[in-house]
């Protein structure tokens, strides 16, 4: 493993801010951290990154027990932190040249190293240009690109893609995934459950310090597929249709939303068909039909009461 937390507990005063909380991360996986404002996510990262001192449990790097190996751990760990931190004084080629030379990278290493990452995240053309001069997309790139200049095993993104453009931030969600399958291993944060459900091989529900959910995408998924979602878009609709729906053998939610009729059913009612059959009896033409999957933002919401970004 090149992650293995075990019960970790940490308070601040009375307050209980990780509660007995335990993971574990493989090598090339990337562990999505979901939890609204204040359930524990950055504190369990200042935890792993030796920031905070941890007042029971465990936690071990590459095989390693934090307290005992921290200096050896923390080179081999990479950072991209949400806030921007670069030096608006120097160019995007120093602003990496720094990073490289704190994680003590020197001689002919550390110019291939500059130069590898900066290609990597597509700024070595404009290297020589300062960060003022930057939209916030290439900053959040130039940002990426100072945090794995050493190469680390193990990278801690914490909102890498806030506050950005689509495009700036598929390229970077596609430069993420290309970093695991390098072998590099990342725990990630964000507030976009899109981002988390596309590149994430694991996730990690918080709430109120305490892991509630942890699994792949389909086993979280599996806690609530009691039920099965259709939204049916039609040329027309009548309450009548609606009322004829709601009583049918399985239903437990019909809602209508101008020409769109979503219905929830339980899982294995079969009652499809039968629900086709009363719309076009109606004469009412079906434009669409849709079959929904759950999406992680589903079982978010159903297993914490609220949304991600409250």
């Amino acid at each position: 493993m090149i992650l293995e937390i075990k019960n970790l507990i940490k308070r601040y005063g009375d307050f209980l801010a990780v509660d007995n909380v335990s993971l574990s991360i493989k090598e090339g996986e990337i562990l999505g951290l979901l939890g609204p404002n204040g359930a524990g996510k950055t504190t369990i990262i200042n935890c792993i990154i030796g920031l905070n001192k941890i007042d029971s449990g465990s936690i071990k790097v590459f095989g390693e027990d934090l307290k005992e190996n921290e200096i050896n751990i923390k080179r081999q760990i990479g950072i991209v932190t949400q806030n921007i931190s670069l030096y608006n004084d120097l160019n995007a080629y120093d602003n990496v040249m720094y990073f490289a030379s704190i994680y003590g990278l020197k001689g002919k290493l550390i110019k291939e190293s500059v130069d590898e990452v900066l290609n990597y995240v597509g700024l070595f053309e404009e290297r020589k240009k300062f960060p003022d001069e930057f939209s916030g997309g290439m900053l959040r790139r130039l940002n990426i690109a100072c945090g794995i200049v050493h190469h680390p095993r193990l990278v801690i993104m914490d909102e890498p893609t806030a506050g950005i453009d689509p495009q700036s931030r598929s390229r970077i969600l596609d430069g993420v995934e290309k970093l695991a399958k390098a072998g590099t291993t990342i725990v990630y944060t964000s507030h976009y459950m899109e981002e988390i459900e596309r590149i994430c091989t694991d996730i990690a529900i918080i709430d109120q310090g305490r892991i509630i959910a942890h699994g792949n995408k389909e086993e979280l998924k599996n806690i609530i597929s009691a039920e099965e979602k259709v939204r049916i878009k039609v040329s027309a609709l009548n309450y009548t249709i609606v009322e004829k729906i709601k009583s049918m053998y399985g239903v437990k939610e019909c809602n209508l939303y101008e020409n769109v009729i979503d219905i929830i059913s339980t899982k294995g009612s079969k009652n499809l068909g039968k629900i086709i059959d009363v719309i076009v009896q109606s004469g009412i033409e079906i434009m669409d039909i849709d079959i929904q999957k759950p999406t992680i933002e589903d079982v978010f919401l159903t297993l914490t009461g609220r949304n991600l970004r409250n």
